[in-house]
């Protein structure tokens, strides 16, 4: 039977979950990237104190155990009142949070609309790939789009860093639009701005959204009451107990390789490359002096007049840093650069694969085993050695892990019943994936780095060689539990 011809309304389905992919993770990369400069200035401290490292790490968390809890509730909302509705909700949620958030005028208001983010990201991933595997009614096309689709979100990666770019370099010369300006200072801090083109979603998808369908399989079903009602509890009845689980823990460890290892890589591990190596020795003696006078300066009451000297040292102490920083920072921006495109051929890759009608089991394994072999060689060997050679390496470390979450995106839909599918794929991917995988990067970067470098400084190379643990031991996990993954059941 030929499949059906593309409409208008066709490609404003796909081009309506292409932006929801996009901006997923345009809207959760923005964190990291906003978080320092905006709690520091939330909190009235330089932005290397010590509160800021602390605060930027409970903001993570906070937000990732908001979306992991919200999301599982979103998922039994896009299984109870629609695919297309709760979609919809999910994206204006996202696209609204980061633009209040640009408004923020304390630490409490800011964590609750980063954490309204997440839940819209969590909520929306669910919702866009049940909405597309049910609007698309042929096998192949529906395969061949989603696959498709969802490798728009490693674009969201590279358009959040130049548009952060391009706002911090022109911030000076933009309109304040009544936002908040940070003490003594006369412009608005960039971060504000940068979070307000999070709204930018929120235009084509009000406009397009009408034009669209709802899921009229979920649709006809529910109008005709054979739609039974979703539960969490039938998650786990005898015939869908083992597919909850294994999906589950198998998103878990997608994404504890994720954070556990890529994530933290840019920021904790780059410093320690061979060709930072003199920046890094220089840096070591100006940031131990930065730590003491943070640590006096928090000491001192808001209205003690010697508050003043020791800040005036402090960006004194700065200063000196930032030439050095700033090399680190190119360097770091090169290996995300990497792991991005990884990340975005991956999902290619998949595409085509899906395409081609590999077996579901056996495609998760052609992306589990080798990275069984290139994450201990990129954190243990190839780190070493720096230059080209991790860089590649690691972008296929991106490759590998990147694809195995389109590869859910894929796979979640076909192997629950129609009234379970937004509430099983939001199990697997929020509970297993959001509140547990992510947790990793706590264990890499505060459990296992710092048990490696015992008594003496906790250096990259701690960090690397935790990652590298971290990650290959998910990695075999992954790969043994991938054996329980039952293969999808053919569809009528």
């Amino acid at each position: 039977m030929p499949a059906p011809k593309f409409t208008t309304t066709t490609w404003l389905i796909i081009t309506i979950a292409s932006i929801g992919f996009l901006f997923d993770t345009y809207e959760l990369l923005m964190t990291p990237l906003v978080a320092a400069p905006a709690i520091a200035e939330l909190l009235n401290v330089p932005m290397n104190n010590p509160m800021v490292t602390d605060w930027v790490g409970k903001l993570l968390w906070i937000a990732a155990l908001c979306g992991g809890v919200f999301g599982l509730l979103g998922g039994w909302l896009v299984d109870r009142f629609g695919r297309k509705t709760i979609m919809a909700a999910s994206i204006f949620m996202y696209s609204l949070s980061p633009f209040f958030a640009a408004f923020a005028t304390s630490l409490p208001m800011f964590i609750f609309f980063r954490s309204t983010t997440f839940i819209g990201v969590c909520v929306e991933f669910v919702a866009a790939i049940t909405w597309l595997a049910e609007v698309f009614t042929d096998k192949k096309q529906k395969e061949k789009w989603l696959g498709i689709t969802q490798a728009c979100a490693s674009l969201g990666g590279l358009l959040v860093t130049g548009v952060s770019v391009w706002v911090t370099a022109h911030a000076k010369d933009l309109p304040h639009l009544g936002l908040p300006l940070g003490l003594g200072a006369t412009d608005p801090g960039s971060w504000r701005y940068l979070l307000m083109t999070g709204i930018l979603p929120a235009i084509p998808i009000a406009l397009l959204l009408p034009f669209v369908p709802e899921s009229q399989v979920w649709k006809e079903r529910r109008a005709n009451g054979t739609l039974k009602r979703p539960s969490f509890g039938a998650l786990f009845s005898p015939e869908l107990r083992r597919v909850t689980l294994v999906t589950a823990a198998l998103s878990a460890c997608a994404y504890g390789i994720a954070f556990g290892a890529l994530q933290v890589t840019v920021a904790r591990v780059t410093p320690g490359l061979p060709e930072l190596k003199a920046e890094s020795k220089a840096l070591a003696p100006l940031r131990k002096e930065g730590e003491a006078l943070n640590v006096e300066f928090n000491k001192l009451a808001a209205t003690d007049p010697a508050r003043k000297e020791v800040l005036g040292k402090i960006k004194a102490n700065f200063g000196q840093q930032k030439p050095l920083i700033d090399k680190v920072k190119e360097m770091g921006n090169k290996v995300q650069f990497h792991q991005e495109m990884g990340g975005l051929i991956g999902r290619i890759l998949l595409a085509v694969l899906l395409i081609i009608g590999i077996s579901r089991v056996s495609l998760l394994r052609m992306f589990q085993i080798p990275a069984l072999i290139f994450l201990p060689l990129t954190y243990f060997k190839f780190f070493e050695q720096g230059g080209p050679t991790f860089m590649w390496a690691y972008g296929v470390c991106g490759l590998l892990t990147v694809a195995q979450f389109s590869y859910f995106g894929e796979y979640l839909p076909k192997v629950f019943p129609m009234h379970l599918r937004g509430t099983g794929g939001s199990f697997a991917t929020n509970v297993g994936g959001r509140m547990i995988g992510t947790s990793m990067a706590f264990v890499t970067t505060s459990f296992v780095a710092p048990m490696l470098a015992g008594s003496g400084p906790l250096l990259p190379s701690h960090v690397a060689m935790a990652a590298g643990y971290v990650g290959t031991s998910i990695a075999v996990i992954s790969l043994i539990v991938g054996c329980l993954l039952p293969e999808p059941k053919s569809e009528d």
